[in-house]
């Protein structure tokens, strides 16, 4: 049931997170694809965002259409897609070292993003599955020769079916630490992904809703903009975070199941 709520008149798009709030895993939160029906059968803009930058649009078009989601390609946004338009402009022509899995490099490839292992500009930290001691050795040295660092998200876990994962965060902290950087951050709560969300809905941000189950990234940047903070309870957010949280939300759902029928008020 829903646990809080308010304003949802200006709402014309919604911005919906995947791992934690739709699936966890391979895992579909239950009543999931019902509520991503109801927003295409009623004509609603959404797209469906995530931090992960470990696997690529394509990867994540086939696993929500294997989960039973009825959605496209345009459908689907990551912080690779959005670090990638960073990168073409407002950074043309810098080189790259990228710490990534296979799937983030070749999306990297792909968009003609060049990638040099020695003279880097850019220091190019994702979601790295078979990051090794040796990479992140390599990066400390261009960190501290000069070049930026640029980081796709800065989750600390990454939702599975078992549990959480280490994500990026504590590596960004390293960096931090040692080369006395201050990252340039894309995804979530970055206004970068708000902003690049709107533009592909032709919403603006202020009328668009986040729907997401963590306080510090998804309901962070929904506060920071301006638009309708959704936070469900089926991912990393405990009733008892949310009591000592700094971010307040609008809504608070146990998940999106609750959300069925919500917003035909509107």
């Amino acid at each position: 049931m829903i646990v809080e709520g308010q304003g949802i008149s200006d709402v014309q798009g919604f911005m919906i997170d995947m791992d934690g709030t739709i699936c966890k895993g391979w895992q579909v939160i239950p009543g999931a694809p019902e509520f991503i029906q109801e927003l295409k059968d009623r004509g609603l803009p959404f797209v469906l965002l995530t931090n992960n930058s470990s696997a690529s649009r394509e990867s994540y078009l086939r696993k929500m259409m294997k989960l039973g989601f009825p959605v496209r390609m345009e459908d689907i946004l990551t912080s690779t897609t959005a670090t990638i338009l960073f990168l073409q402009g407002e950074r043309p022509g810098k080189t790259v070292y990228p710490l990534g899995t296979p799937d983030f490099l070749q999306e990297l490839e792909e968009a003609e993003v060049e990638m040099v292992e020695d003279g880097a500009d850019i220091v190019l930290l994702a979601f790295d599955r078979s990051i090794t001691y040796e990479k992140i050795n390599k990066a400390y040295h261009l960190l501290s020769a000069g070049a930026e660092l640029i980081c796709t998200h800065p989750d600390r876990l990454c939702p599975t079916e078992s549990g959480y994962d280490v994500d990026i965060g504590p590596f960004i902290d390293m960096f931090r630490s040692l080369c006395d950087v201050d990252p340039v951050i894309i995804g979530k709560p970055s206004r970068k992904m708000a902003e690049m969300s709107s533009r592909h809905l032709g919403v603006p941000v202020e009328n668009m809703a986040m729907i997401g189950d963590r306080l510090y990234t998804d309901i962070r940047m929904a506060i920071e903009n301006d638009m309708l903070s959704v936070l469900v309870l089926s991912g990393e957010t405990t009733p008892e975070d949310l009591k000592g949280s700094l971010f307040s939300p609008d809504i608070v759902a146990s998940s999106v199941k609750d959300l069925q029928g919500f917003f035909q008020r509107f």
